[in-house]
């Protein structure tokens, strides 16, 4: 590919990501200086470990409760996601059903659009301001295929007991009037999804979680995970419970390089857009912006009147690594210019800002977990598969009760206590992730000129199990 991206002057490449352009990266705040014990250890400060030690708090103030973070509170997926607060289920129905039955599938979902609205009430309750707008997600269909794929989407939703209150295709009317995405044929719209600021979230999630007591260590990497305390380079700290919640960094501790697999997205961040341009696509709504290709995008129209545009670009490294600083490859932000410019021809006359790229954690069933062994004192959640702004909270509220020992309707949840294979050794890992997109990226170009889904995508989602 060698299509020319404009590039801003102030253009940035990784740094984290562009959520902490206005604030700066923030320095690691106090590490550990010795061993200390606590009730609850959670190993890792983004979404899943402050949201437990939130709700932990709140339920037991007398609890001691410790996260240790290798970097700074909100350093991952939490301070580099696209800001999707969405009510889409982290795994796929069909699988929670096959081992819970229908109705308790149907459960996790309804308890995922809550878990939309409960961060919204938290924010207003504890003054986070997080760029919160409650404007839906509008989903694209830019070719027959997709318009087909599409229309399947909705009546399985049917089929599963959600009505149009939760999912409808769009009257051509009403698209135009949210949205005008070229080369639009078909569009449906859901309520349960809102658009975030990650960094804006997760920095003052830190800042209440701190103001509630609750021990957070900084710069402080944990080396390993054991039964009962979790070891780093400046002392060991032991508790009943020790919790991991390190998502797409998993790979980095002993023993779980093959847990969960390490996928890498990547955004862009235009310059701020004129008045005309919002004139000419709307966007009112601040409504977030998804696509019905295999190779899928997200978007969303930033607070500050930007587009930020995500995509897979480079998804996996092989032996599970991770590029910590989110430096993101030039064939990477072409390939994401080309898709914004293509969906939004206006924007054409704009630059790029920022890019970034960010790891999500992937099970080897892409269906998340939560979990809680009473007998080790060890538990985790995680495996978001790119829905972790929302499902991270459900988890906080899950592993809550699971400490605490109480059986309650989330803990019946049947993502709690799922277990899964690892991932294939290497280089079968690679050879498989980088076959299944590089077969998407193929069937999107065929679904071009075709009426229903190709057989390739088929073959790619056979291949990993997607």
């Amino acid at each position: 590919m060698s299509t020319y991206v404009p590039l801003s002057a102030g253009f940035t490449n990784g740094d984290v990501s562009y959520w902490y352009r206005s604030s700066g990266v923030p320095a690691p705040g106090p590490r550990l200086d010795g061993p200390l014990s606590a009730d609850v250890v959670i190993v890792g400060a983004g979404y899943t470990g402050l949201w437990t030690a939130y709700y932990l708090k709140k339920a037991a103030p007398g609890l001691r409760v410790v996260v240790l973070e290798q970097e700074f509170a909100g350093f991952g997926a939490s301070g580099r996601n696209g800001g999707w607060l969405t009510g889409d289920m982290a795994g796929s129905a069909e699988r929670y059903a096959k081992t819970h039955g229908r109705p308790a599938a149907r459960a996790l979902q309804r308890e995922m659009f809550a878990s939309v609205d409960e961060v919204i009430a938290v924010c207003e309750a504890e003054g986070i301001d997080a760029d919160v707008v409650k404007g839906g997600v509008l989903t694209v269909a830019r070719n027959t295929a997709q318009a087909a794929r599409l229309r399947e989407s909705v009546e399985e939703a049917r089929a599963w007991g959600f009505d149009e209150p939760d999912l409808r295709l769009l009257e051509p009317a009403e698209q135009q009037r949210r949205l005008r995405v070229a080369g639009t044929v078909q569009a449906s719209w859901s309520p349960h999804c809102a658009r975030i600021q990650p960094a804006k979230l997760i920095r003052g999630l830190a800042r209440v979680v701190r103001d509630l007591g609750v021990e957070l260590y900084e710069g402080t990497p944990v080396l390993s995970i054991e039964p009962k305390k979790a070891v780093t380079p400046y002392g060991t700290v032991s508790g009943q419970f020790v919790i991991r919640a390190t998502e797409g960094f998993t790979s980095r501790l002993r023993g779980l390089r093959r847990q969960w697999l390490p996928m890498n997205s990547s955004m862009i961040v235009t310059e701020p857009l004129p008045d005309s341009f919002w004139e000419t696509v709307g966007w009112d709504d601040a409504e977030l912006l998804g696509d019905m290709a295999h190779y899928y995008m997200y978007a969303q129209r930033t607070a500050d009147g930007r587009i930020a545009f995500g995509g897979r670009g480079r998804p996996y490294l092989y032996g599970s690594r991770v590029d910590a600083r989110g430096h993101t490859h030039e064939w990477t932000v072409e390939a994401l210019w080309q898709l914004l410019v293509d969906f939004f021809p206006a924007a054409a006359s704009s630059s790029v800002a920022h890019a970034w790229s960010g790891v999500l954690g992937v099970p080897r069933d892409w269906c998340s977990t939560v979990h809680i062994d009473p007998a080790t004192g060890l538990g985790w959640a995680g495996g978001y598969t790119g829905h972790g702004v929302t499902t991270a909270n459900l988890a906080g509220r899950t592993l809550r009760d699971l400490v605490l020992g109480q059986e309650t309707e989330l803990t019946a949840l049947p993502w709690v206590g799922r277990k899964v294979r690892a991932w294939e050794p290497e280089p079968l890992r690679w050879l498989g992730v980088h076959s299944m997109y590089r077969l998407y990226r193929v069937a999107d170009s065929r679904e071009r000129s075709m009426r229903h889904t190709s057989a390739l995508a088929r073959f790619a989602d056979l291949i990993t199990g997607h």
